[in-house]
């Protein structure tokens, strides 16, 4: 009977690693699929909604995890240094660009002044552990921003209808509120918010125009139904807490270390044996 239930979970666990889905493939499918029209437009909007969002922040150092480093977004914005940090490396890659796992980023704690997740969360088995790398990285103050598919759209029921993960459909599609609780879980606090692209999944540029009453809503915020979400968030600074003293200078009293100022253990004793012969032959009959 043991020997039977171990293969049953033997079996159980095979089953359950083939079907986790192998973002290291969906990632490298994805950059390509930014080659095609559709493709192009979704990045041309995320580069105008990037750059609204960075247009007044500014500091020392940018790092963007990018797809890849053929695919920036905000190259223009006022920091000093523009790192760009890419899982594959490949030949002729230029200065700036690290090869990394997004959730094993090499810089100092408080070292970055913003940081871009390009839907870095959506093709990864750990969002968890990129979302608190980012946060170690930022400094007090510093910003995040993310970028991630809307599964609340269009295009969220078109991955869920396609039998083919390739492209944007092999990612995970996670929810705004749930990545909004993630930072909020992280000490941030959430700046702005909001999703983006109101154009429908398809190829064809003669279909690809999307209802107008859609997009009106869409644009007035009145439906959350973007391709993207895009949200800005500030890592909060906690204050030091100023403990008071247990006790004060002024009122301590020290006591003489044995050894010190003449007196030691056996001094002591002998002083109090004098003392008290003392007492005595002076004490009158």
């Amino acid at each position: 009977m043991a020997n039977s239930q171990g293969w049953k979970w033997q079996r159980m666990i095979r089953r359950r690693r083939r079907q986790q889905p192998d973002y290291r493939a969906s990632h490298r499918s994805f950059e390509a699929w930014f080659q095609s029209s559709l493709g192009q437009a979704l990045l041309e909007d995320q580069r105008a909604c990037v750059s609204t969002h960075v247009a007044e922040l500014g500091g020392a150092r940018q790092l963007h995890i990018a797809l890849s480093n053929r695919l920036p977004l905000a190259p223009d914005s006022d920091f000093t240094q523009h790192i760009v940090a890419t899982p594959y490396w490949r030949k002729g890659l230029p200065d700036g660009v690290v090869v990394c796992d997004p959730d094993e980023l090499p810089f100092p704690s408080g070292s970055i002044d913003l940081v871009i997740l390009h839907h870095t969360a959506d093709f990864t088995a750990w969002p968890h552990q990129v979302l608190r790398e980012s946060s170690r990285v930022l400094r007090g103050g510093g910003q995040l921003l993310v970028l991630g598919f809307n599964p609340i759209s269009s295009w969220g029921v078109r991955r869920l209808l396609s039998r083919r993960r390739r492209g944007p459909w092999g990612g995970r599609f996670l929810l705004r509120s749930r990545m909004e609780d993630w930072l909020n879980l992280l000490d941030f606090s959430v700046e702005r918010s909001g999703s983006y692209f109101f154009r429908l999944p398809l190829q064809s540029a003669s279909k690809a125009a999307g209802p107008s009453l859609l997009e009106y809503a869409g644009t007035q915020g009145m439906l959350p139904l973007g391709a993207y979400y895009c949200v800005l968030a500030t890592k909060r600074v906690c204050a030091p807490i100023s403990r008071r003293r247990a006790w004060r200078p002024g009122k301590v009293i020290p006591m003489p270390a044995p050894g010190t100022l003449g007196i030691s253990r056996r001094g002591y004793a002998h002083d109090r044996v004098h003392r008290r012969d003392k007492e005595h032959t002076t004490r009158k009959p």
